[in-house]
């Protein structure tokens, strides 16, 4: 067979409308490894795929609602358009000038010029206080403490309901930042010197004389350069492996992000069992699209089995945080605390395109160990929290867990903050990085 008939034996109708033969050829070898490379390499005279043709190509072969394939048109020029004719708003095109930032954002917890802390507002003169110092930043290596108040940055003294904003300003326009710190009475200043910094996203915090696990995001690269969220987690559980205290799991404001790391989170409180099944489109290397099923199941002998846990959630808990709560929830007996979830069981592979740019398309669907289906209903707690704090609410549901008499005439107001930080909105989801 001559390479032209084999390029044309190749080429698919998506929908009744035929794909060009050497657009299926380029994709081909852009997504795949080269071993093929006897039709990889199309003939010369044939054109490559428009940027618009890939990506309704790929639309085709991937999109897990496929009842709305048709709403595409296969002879538009916007891509943009192409992705806005589909109802899912979490499938998307970036623009290859903005693919790269898109990517680090998806990837990492970096923060670009920064110097490492987050902050609250007090009822004070100067408001700004140090919520959280990061230790590998600038403000770590330099000693700021933890609960200070930020009285001035570079001479400007931070006053009044904008001490933030200006704050916020003099970092954005300043590479060289003079913090003056109140702490316990002494007043010191600090010469810090801005740079990418890789926040932490899991941390250990004690509120109402119970420590709680805050896992804020799940991300493939962060303080641990290595092994991302997973890896701050797991070191985290192995220092506390001494003590078998109960805890809380606070995934409140947690987007989602990578589903390799959430599972395998999960795996780290659970001894056997299934953690999640998902279901979804599969581009194979031959260009045609296959839909499978995969369980994902449990290993024991993980420092996070051995603990009483409740999982404490709210409405922005989404997508590969709903992932972790329903698996830890469902094989781990682990009661879930708060408000309902966001309701997001559906999940995002990525894709480079031949311009650069980069398609973000849901092709998969996640269910519960129990196979329960939370898509657009989140998950439930077992208590609701809607009367009282979250974390006083966590607090009493896992003394109860634990058999403990209610500790709610020991609690005073509740000491939860609004966090303010530097860090931009992450997309968060249930991703899957690809090519």
């Amino acid at each position: 067979m001559g390479r032209n008939q084999r390029s044309e034996n190749l080429s698919r109708k998506a929908d009744g409308k035929r794909l060009p033969s050497a657009f299926c050829c380029f994709a081909f070898a852009l997504l795949f490894f080269s071993g093929c490379s006897d039709f990889l390499h199309p003939v010369d005279t044939v054109p490559a795929p428009t940027e618009y043709e890939f990506n309704y190509w790929l639309l085709q072969k991937t999109y897990l609602f496929e009842d709305e394939l048709d709403l595409l048109d296969p002879d538009g020029d916007s891509v943009q358009t192409l992705y806005s004719a589909l109802s899912d708003p979490f499938t998307r095109y970036v623009q290859p000038s903005k693919s790269e930032s898109a990517s680090i954002s998806l990837n990492t917890s970096i923060v670009q010029g920064d110097v490492g802390m987050e902050y609250y507002l007090n009822n004070s003169d100067h408001p700004l206080s140090i919520y959280r110092v990061y230790p590998k930043s600038p403000a770590g290596e330099a000693g700021v403490p933890r609960y200070g108040i930020i009285i001035e940055a570079n001479g400007i003294d931070l006053v009044g309901a904008s001490a933030f904003n200006v704050y916020d300003s003099i970092l954005n326009y300043s590479k060289k930042i003079e913090l003056t710190v109140a702490y316990q009475e002494d007043t010191t200043r600090y010469e810090l010197t801005k740079e990418d910094v890789y926040a932490p996203t899991v941390f250990l915090d004690t509120l109402y004389e119970t420590e709680f696990i805050s896992i804020t995001e799940f991300k493939q690269t962060t303080a641990d350069k290595s092994l991302g969220t997973y890896g701050e987690l797991k070191e985290l559980l192995q220092d506390l492996s001494s003590r078998k205290e109960p805890r809380v799991i606070d995934l409140r404001g947690n987007p989602g992000g990578h589903v390799s790391q959430c599972i395998s989170m999960a795996d780290l409180f659970v001894k056997s069992g299934n953690l999640s099944t998902r279901s979804w489109r599969s581009l194979e290397s031959d260009g045609s699209s296959v839909k499978k099923t995969a369980t994902v199941t449990a290993t024991p002998g993980d420092p996070g089995e051995d603990f009483p846990i409740v999982l404490l959630v709210n409405k922005n808990s989404a997508s590969c945080a709903e992932i972790f709560t329903a698996a830890v929830a469902e094989a781990a007996n682990a009661p879930v605390v708060g408000t309902a979830t966001y309701g997001k069981g559906i999940g995002q592979s990525t894709w480079k395109t031949p311009a650069g740019g980069l398609s973000i398309i849901t092709n998969l669907e996640f269910l519960t160990p129990n196979g329960n289906s939370y898509h657009k209903k989140g998950i439930r707690p077992d208590i609701s929290c809607d009367s009282i704090p979250g974390a006083k609410c966590a607090v009493e549901a896992l003394q109860k867990k634990v058999g403990k008499k209610s500790i709610s005439r020991s609690i005073g107001g509740d000491t939860e903050v609004k966090v303010l930080t530097r860090r931009k909105e992450t997309e968060g989801g249930a991703i899957l990085p690809q090519l």
